[in-house]
């Protein structure tokens, strides 16, 4: 191009760049527009941080924020069958007066006055507007004093609202809403994902009960019940339960490799952890760490295997976004003179970690254990990383196992623009065999979706130690690829898929690698980056229609739909399926299934009858259950 079209092409994109390209949108319309900003990613409820439980969690957030000031000790939720989500709590109410402004005018809301509000979640003004604006439908009921006002808005367009009447019902508010499937699409509330929205709630606020559909939700000890929920395994000693004014810690070793924290701000779950995380990972290893004085501990070591918990809370606390996932405050109230986080958090652990480790030795001594094992592993390992590290990069430069994406999940996108950040997408399958391996790498999207080939059924690694992860050249390689053998923060793939064929040696082959990862990398697991990729059992079609069936179900109704010119095809593996037709299945709608750890699933137990040396028992087993079928055949 000469300079002269470049000039002339510079001129006519300032010609089309005039006063018309100039908008505003009203914040209904942006919220609508740009949800994002507001909620984080929209979603279809797949997920626990998708954009429908945000929603719910704005809501809740209010009612928990009553709680907090001494109004309300229950919190109704009720959530039908069609979407349709409605809370109830006993607090003040909000302001008749106001109502219509709290939840439809932007920037307006009780808690900018801390008088009112001490310690906060919702500061921004935003939360309820944000509901209300992504709803089809939203009601809401304010009683206070024995008065109601209720008002109803489709998009946040007010569409009714009813004059204040006398009521004979408790004070508090009333908000039921229903997401707009438009922003939403195909969306569905997973119950096992509110549940522990709920249950976190009744940790952090011993003396509330919050109900779901009737099911209660009440904490009596605090996070010392969420680690005792959340932890798969028995902790190796009793959790150290710490309280203090403004905090809250609990915290013990599993036998689990890695590390496992929870972290809460003013009631919030911080996913993302932040400044208070960062303050307690570095103190209560340096607390241990100086009990043991004559011990010269790495802190990776303190670590491995910690589980712990810390909720504190901070006066009108700065998140890192409007969903809150990540403190980012560095004092613990605006004045500047105000004592640091970090110095908070470290101030309390030297006095109560300190002080618990001197009165309980038997506890220390346990803890000292551990710590000793770790370090014990850690060195034998040194030296195989280092030659399995070169082994993996030389067999990289030619690694034919690995077929990578462009975008990774650690990719660093500061400063660019914010609707090209794909790194929640980018995944990698791990699947058997050349066929099916080349049929998802034909097929896949190349910018998110990596494709990593085992060669066989790997090795069963149960009850092994973590030097198997660098003896056994395929664990390596696939370690190297994930990038987490020094844990889950260089992650290069949000999502890791086990993509086998659905028969009994791709289901094995799915056990195998499931017990991979919950052996090594359980936080791979628990931060639900792992998953089984569902493929189709039947293709069912005829001239004009092709229906693609992951059940027997399924496989029946498509048969009545195609008629009974239908052709029937068994897909028996993966490689069979041609690369067109595999788009279909790893593409927009993908179907997964996330790889949950939950402590009634006794995962060690489970690992241990299925994956364990126990052949006889195994065997009976099998046997016993094959008579019974046969016998009902």
């Amino acid at each position: 191009m000469s300079n002269l079209d470049e000039q002339m092409a510079v001129a006519e994109a300032i010609a089309e760049y005039g006063d018309d390209k100039i908008q505003h949108l009203e914040w209904t319309e942006h919220i609508r527009r740009r949800p994002g900003m507001y909620i984080g990613k929209q979603g279809d409820g797949s997920h626990s941080d998708d954009g429908i439980y945000i929603l719910l969690k704005e809501v809740i957030d209010n009612s928990i924020d009553e709680y907090a000031m001494g109004f309300g000790k229950r919190i109704d939720v009720r959530i039908d069958e069609d979407g349709r989500v409605c809370v109830r709590d006993f607090g003040r109410g909000i302001p008749l007066g106001k109502l219509d402004a709290c939840v439809s005018e932007i920037n307006t809301g009780g808690k900018y006055d801390t008088s009112v509000f001490k310690k906060s979640v919702g500061l921004n003004g935003v939360g309820l507007k944000a509901v209300n604006a992504l709803s089809k439908y939203f009601f809401v009921r304010a009683c206070r004093e024995g008065q109601k006002k209720e008002i109803i808005y489709e998009a946040a367009k007010k569409i009714e609202e009813r004059d204040i009447e006398p009521t004979d019902e408790p004070n508090g508010t009333y908000v039921e809403f229903v997401p707009d499937a438009l922003i939403f699409e195909n969306y569905k509330f997973r119950m096992e994902f509110v549940e522990t929205l709920l249950s976190n709630y009744s940790y952090l606020n011993t003396g509330l009960t919050l109900t779901l559909n009737g099911k209660r939700f009440m904490s009596k000890n605090g996070l010392a019940d969420l680690l005792n929920a959340r932890m798969d395994s028995d902790p190796i000693y009793t959790p150290i339960h710490l309280t203090g004014e403004d905090i809250e810690v609990v915290l013990t070793h599993g036998k689990s490799y890695g590390e496992e924290y929870y972290s809460f701000v003013n009631g919030q779950y911080t996913s993302l952890g932040g400044t208070h995380l960062a303050a307690f990972k570095e103190a209560s290893a340096r607390v241990i760490k100086e009990f043991f004085a004559q011990k010269n501990f790495e802190y990776s070591d303190i670590r491995n295997g910690m589980v712990a918990a810390i909720s504190i809370k901070v006066q009108e606390p700065v998140f890192e976004a409007q969903t809150k996932t990540k403190l980012g405050s560095t004092r613990m109230a605006p004045d500047q003179d105000a004592i640091t986080v970090q110095k908070f958090v470290g101030d309390f652990l030297k006095r109560e970690l300190d002080n618990y480790l001197h009165r309980d030795a038997e506890t220390a001594e346990i803890m000292l254990q551990k710590i000793q094992s770790s370090e014990k592993e850690r060195k034998e390992l040194a030296g195989l990383s280092k030659q399995a590290k070169e082994r993996a990069k030389k067999v990289n430069m030619h690694n034919r196992k690995l077929r990578d994406c462009h975008v990774h999940y650690n990719d660093d996108f500061k400063g660019k623009n914010k609707d090209d950040d794909h790194r929640d997408d980018s995944c990698i399958f791990i699947t058997e065999g050349d066929s099916a391996s080349g049929s998802i790498t034909k097929s896949r999207n190349v910018e998110t979706q990596a494709v990593f080939s085992l060669r066989g059924k790997p090795l069963n690694c149960f009850g092994m130690t973590k030097k198997v992860c660098y003896e056994n050249e395929e664990f390596n390689l696939l370690q190297a690829a994930l990038n987490i053998e020094d844990g889950l923060d260089g992650l290069r793939y949000n999502k890791v898929i086990i993509a086998t064929d659905a028969d009994v040696d791709g289901m094995h082959i799915r056990l195998l690698m499931m017990t991979y990862f919950l052996q090594f990398f359980p936080e791979l697991v628990r931060r639900g980056h792992v998953y089984i990729l569902q493929t189709p059992l039947f293709r069912v079609r005829n001239k004009k229609l092709t229906r693609y069936c992951y059940s027997d179900e399924e496989r029946e109704s498509a048969i009545k739909e195609c008629g009974s010119t239908a052709e029937i095809t068994r897909f028996k593996g993966l490689g069979e399926i041609s690369p067109d037709e595999f788009k279909n299945f790893i593409g927009k709608d993908m179907r997964l299934d996330t790889v949950m750890l939950r402590k009634e699933d006794a995962v060690h137990e489970m690992l241990e009858y299925y994956m364990g040396k126990n052949t006889m028992e195994r065997q009976e087993f099998i046997i016993n259950n094959l008579v019974v079928e046969l016998d009902e055949a």
